[in-house]
């Protein structure tokens, strides 16, 4: 599935979510729109773990040379990318429920 079609499908459930009382009533709907949901914010997060990491990797070689300010900014993205690996794991509790609820 391209990118666009991706952005294409969040729209269609944000639409229907607001407009039709389906997501209220209809478990499997509320499910599916919250599996999508879910899964384009794991992808939006691992692609800022990866930003972070990168940052990370560009940054460490001055560190080891004394740079202090750099440093304090390797425990800033250490603790953020920390903060959303926890984030993720939530998130793919909350994936994996609702895709349990699937096989019912």
């Amino acid at each position: 599935m391209t990118d666009m079609e991706k952005k294409v499908m969040i729209r269609l459930c944000a639409k229907i979510a607001a407009e039709t009382d389906l997501y209220e009533t209809d478990k499997e709907v509320q499910n599916l729109i919250d599996w999508v949901c879910l899964s384009e914010q794991i992808k939006e997060n691992n692609n800022t773990i990866r930003n972070l990491t990168g940052e990370y990797k560009k940054i460490e070689p001055d560190c080891r040379e004394g740079v202090r300010a750099q440093l304090e900014r390797m425990k800033e993205i250490c603790k953020e990318r920390n903060n959303l690996y926890e984030k993720q794991n939530d998130l793919k509790g909350q994936k994996w429920k609702i895709e349990k609820s699937f096989e019912r």
